[in-house]
């Protein structure tokens, strides 16, 4: 299994990010995790949009779905597409809210995409999946994808979440959003800190802790050096870098 960051800006598009997007490619499958605003552009540096075979957002907030629209405007009209409609899993309601995003009455989008409301547990293609519902203000899924016994879990936007953590379990790789500074006054339920995002991984007993989700305004070497109080061999992942699960 093959994790190439695409983007990893947390809350939106930053200087040198996009926002969230993660391409998981294991026997030539490919499915995005996460299609966050400004994420369509630089994919197209990493992948034929037409290869991507399927689409999973952990929720519907703009940083993480927003870049479906310019996915649609390709495949209708740039002349390359396939026309092979593409599996998108998401919250119940996608279809509605992402057609809204699109077009103001709502214009179904079912000629490029096939709905699928967040399973628990599903296959799609190579991939076993199993979901979580996360900490968060809207629904949120984290969601762990293992394929010939290596596993990947990618937190979504959680705060602390003992759901998360047992999603985890065991996991060779945890890709976990840390975009809350580490001070008082945080609002709860909304994301994790550094620290909690390497306490996580530590409890979890995962193999490598990637960092993400870190906002442009927010310092990510502090971030990073919060994580490691906790799970030293903490890592901050980079747009473009690829990591083998």
């Amino acid at each position: 299994m093959r994790l190439t960051v695409v983007g990893c800006s947390g809350s939106g598009p930053g200087p040198a990010s996009a926002a969230s997007c993660y391409l998981v490619e294991h026997d030539g499958f490919r499915v995005l995790l996460d299609l966050g605003s400004g994420a369509f552009g630089a994919l197209q540096a990493l992948a034929d949009p037409d290869s991507i075979d399927a689409v999973y957002l952990s929720h519907l907030h703009a940083d993480h779905c927003l870049d479906v629209v310019p996915f649609v405007v390709w495949h209708r009209y740039s002349g390359r597409s396939s026309r092979r409609r593409v599996p998108l899993i998401a919250p119940a309601g996608a279809e509605r809210r992402l057609g809204l995003v699109y077009d103001e009455g709502g214009a179904p989008l079912t000629d490029v995409f096939d709905f699928a409301a967040t399973p628990v547990s599903a296959v799609l293609g190579p991939f076993t999946v199993q979901t979580a519902r996360t900490a968060h203000p809207v629904e949120c899924h984290a969601v762990r994808l293992t394929a010939h016994g290596s596993s990947l879990v990618y937190t979504g936007d959680t705060g602390p979440s003992r759901a998360v953590v047992d999603l985890a379990h065991g996991a060779d790789v945890l890709l976990a959003e840390a975009a809350h500074p580490d001070r008082d006054g945080l609002p709860p339920d909304l994301h994790l800190t550094g620290r909690q995002a390497g306490e996580a991984g530590a409890a979890a007993g995962v193999r490598r802790l990637l960092v993400t989700h870190v906002p442009a305004w927010v310092d990510p070497g502090a971030q990073l050096a919060a994580a490691r109080t906790a799970f030293p061999g903490a890592e901050l992942v980079a747009p473009g870098a690829t990591y083998d699960v």
